[in-house]
């Protein structure tokens, strides 16, 4: 299935993405990928080193007649989000990517493809394993765990680089140079609750399903559903109206990501089964007539299960889904100076109750520092009403503030003018940039991010287009030849 891909146009390039989506490469486990990375640039005969946190440097001099121009530092990241529908069998632990080709689209077969960052990484080993293609002093820096929490770019040293122009290649869209990004934060609470005995009813398992999901900063704005939230709306119902029992709720799976899938165990009063189930068909009508637009695809079901022997205690099941229903979800608020920004926003990721203990996890987004600080505490103070053992903000990074008058962002615009005849649009993104993190190190390095066409990052349905590679590429090439001289 691969093979189709190394077919493509440019071959390099794709046959170096290939290579790598061989690679398993999950964030918080990419000692494999680092591995490989190392051994390109050795093989390559390229000065090639690893820091303490496994982020890759690769040195490659200049080509004849390009040494007077600036070093440029070509970044991106080496793990990718490991994400497959339900029904697809597949470990990512030991498995390759399965790629194939969809008309103008490479896909994958039931999971995440990797092409969020795995295009831009193989875009880096495509010119440093060149013979002919014209280029200033590069280096190539290729850092681990951007997707859950930039730990890599954290770790990165003042001094170890040399470039004053940084060219990240992680934009998803391939008419936008980004100059600027969101900050965030991961927010954690858990806690325990009480479970009472269950005697003879019925027990049945609710499942939300085949939502469109995405990336949860660079989607948020698009109103998707959240399978937490649905899931909460329909056992928030059922306990108000029938009372019922719940025993488990788990729902979403990576902060990053907009969850697309959400399961529950719950205990109805028997003799009531009839009337709840047709309450219940009206609402899963009403609920997939909202999200007809957004997620055409939306499935909820309820079958019967085994009936579990303990259920949560009343009064928690009430106090939680009040406070699930209060929790900041999606837009928070959107930017007063850029038409179209979001500033603020929240992903309500993971739901997880069962055996006595909870855990809620949020990935808070804001352009401004204070302002993802405020919407933090409104999401902690939505689960006051819980009994909160213990309530935890990691992960925390900066965003990048703009600078439009960057030489680097002014020969850009005006060369991707020239090549494709239409403005760019150089804009900030609601999502989390590795530039805000390396720009704390580097305070007057010039940086720019772009790359081709992505669609659905984060989810099974990410997918990348053969031609928006090709556009990226040559945009790539002609960018490096008119790198300025030095000073």
């Amino acid at each position: 299935m691969n093979e189709q891909i190394r077919l493509l146009q440019p071959a390099a390039l794709w046959n170096h993405f290939a290579d790598l989506n061989a690679v398993p490469r999950p964030s918080k486990k990419e000692q494999r990928v680092i591995a490989f990375m190392k051994a390109f640039g050795e093989g390559l005969q390229l000065e090639t080193s690893v820091d303490a946190a496994g982020n890759v440097l690769i040195k490659k001099p200049a080509t004849a007649g390009m040494e007077t121009r600036e070093t440029v530092v070509l970044q991106s990241h080496i793990d990718m989000v490991h994400q497959k529908n339900s029904d697809t069998v597949f470990d990512f632990a030991t498995q390759g990517i399965e790629m194939y080709v969809d008309g103008d689209w490479v896909r994958a077969k039931g999971t995440t493809l990797g092409a969020d960052n795995g295009i831009g990484v193989s875009a880096i080993m495509t010119l440093l394993a060149s013979h002919d293609i014209p280029h200033p002093a590069i280096e190539a820096l290729f850092t681990i765990d951007e997707e859950t929490g930039m730990t890599g770019a954290f770790a990165l040293q003042a001094g170890v680089l040399s470039g004053n122009i940084l060219l990240n290649l992680d934009t998803e869209a391939d008419n936008e140079l980004t100059i600027g990004c969101a900050g965030g934060l991961d927010i954690t609470i858990s806690g325990s609750y009480h479970e009472n005995l269950q005697t003879n009813d019925s027990a049945y398992k609710i499942s939300v399903k085949g939502l469109t999901g995405g990336h949860s900063g660079g989607d948020i704005h698009l109103g998707r559903g959240n399978a937490n939230k649905i899931m909460n709306r329909i056992l928030q119902y059922l306990h108000k109206e029938y009372h019922i029992r719940i025993n488990s709720i788990d729902g979403g799976s990576l902060r990053n990501a907009i969850p697309r899938e959400a399961t529950a165990v719950v205990i109805f009063y028997s003799p009531r089964l009839d009337v709840i189930m047709k309450d219940l068909e009206q609402l899963i009508g009403t609920i997939k007539d909202e999200y007809k637009v957004t997620d055409p695809k939306l499935s909820i079901t309820i079958e019967p299960t085994d009936l579990p022997k303990v259920a949560m205690e009343g009064t928690f099941i009430f106090r939680l889904m009040r406070a699930i229903y209060s929790c900041p979800n999606g837009i928070y608020r959107m930017s007063p100076e850029i038409s179209g920004l979001v500033q603020s926003s929240n992903n309500l990721a993971r739901v997880l109750v069962a055996n006595g203990a909870y855990t809620i996890q949020c990935l808070t987004r804001s352009s401004v520092e204070s302002e993802k600080y405020d919407l933090a505490t409104a999401i902690t103070s939505a689960f006051d009403q819980v009994d909160v053992t213990a309530t935890k903000w990691s992960g925390g990074y900066p965003g990048w503030q703009p600078k439009p008058e960057a030489p680097i962002v002014q020969l850009m615009s005006n060369l991707y003018k020239e090549m494709f005849h239409e403005e760019a649009k150089v804009n900030a993104v609601h999502a989390g940039l590795e530039c805000g993190i390396l720009g704390a190190n580097y305070p007057d390095m010039q940086m720019i991010s772009f790359g081709p066409n992505i669609v659905g990052p984060h989810s099974p349905d990410e997918c990348v287009q053969i031609s928006s590679v090709q556009k990226f590429w040559s945009f790539l090439l002609e960018t490096l030849k008119r790198i300025p001289v030095k000073g």
